[in-house]
């Protein structure tokens, strides 16, 4: 008879592992959905290496473009995880594509150019604002008296006490640089640490998960079902 603990032990590696390969799946099934995307419409591939979340570039009238890819087979569109300030600054100039799909095949896209895009992404900016403005209220009024209550009360605080604070935040090189001291940090400097772990910390709770585009935003949208790299061209405004 199998013991409780290690029948539990087994069914959690079960379902890990099959989330896991759920979600290795699904990221596949979106890679090949972007390539085949941007063969339908003669985009490009981004080729500046380090620019993350730009699906694909279009080159046209002396302008670069950059397109955020989407699929869906049920209307709405999911976005991303922890969504928050950074993706919608990110996606402020961008242009989309969303392909409507059926039986794993497209039916027909939509083309939402910024101008489109925008009512949805002030109105996710309007309603997570509040909690990125406390974040950074708060972080400002922590004291060195808070910091000596978390780290103990010290003339130089070392490496050690940095990274145990601020975690994986920084890589090792971004710590040193913040060094102000002989191979530590100040209490002032730690004190900054500190007041950025806890904008952070605070941020991440105040992301939204995965907020969805529903299909009615989508109503009265132009459908690309033939001729996609001309018709696009043709609906882009510059």
């Amino acid at each position: 008879m199998i013991k409780a603990g290690l029948l539990v032990k087994s069914l959690t590696h079960r379902s890990n592992h099959s989330i896991n390969n759920v979600e290795g799946k699904l990221s596949f099934q979106d890679d090949e959905r972007e390539e085949d995307t941007r063969k339908l419409f003669k985009l490009q591939k981004d080729a500046k290496a380090g620019r993350s979340g730009v699906d694909a570039v279009l080159k046209i009238k002396g302008k670069v473009l950059d397109f955020e890819l989407k699929t869906t087979s049920t209307g709405s569109v999911t976005t991303v995880r922890d969504f928050g300030p950074d993706h919608i600054e990110k996606w402020k100039g961008k242009h989309w594509l969303i392909g409507m799909y059926s039986n794993g095949k497209p039916k027909y896209f939509l083309y939402g150019s910024p101008d489109d895009m925008k009512a949805w992404i002030d109105e996710k900016a309007n309603y997570v604002k509040p909690d990125f403005d406390l974040s950074k209220i708060i972080s400002k009024k922590i004291s060195l008296e808070d910091m000596y209550l978390i780290l103990g009360k010290k003339d130089k605080y070392t490496l050690e006490d940095a990274e145990k604070l601020h975690k994986k935040q920084y890589k090792k090189e971004e710590y040193r640089k913040m060094m102000d001291v002989v191979n530590g940090y100040s209490p002032k400097r730690m004190l900054k640490i500190l007041k950025e772990r806890s904008e952070y910390l605070m941020k991440r709770g105040s992301t939204l998960n995965n907020p969805h585009i529903p299909a009615s935003y989508f109503k009265g949208w132009i459908k690309i079902e033939k001729n996609h790299a001309k018709n696009l061209r043709k609906m882009i405004k510059l």
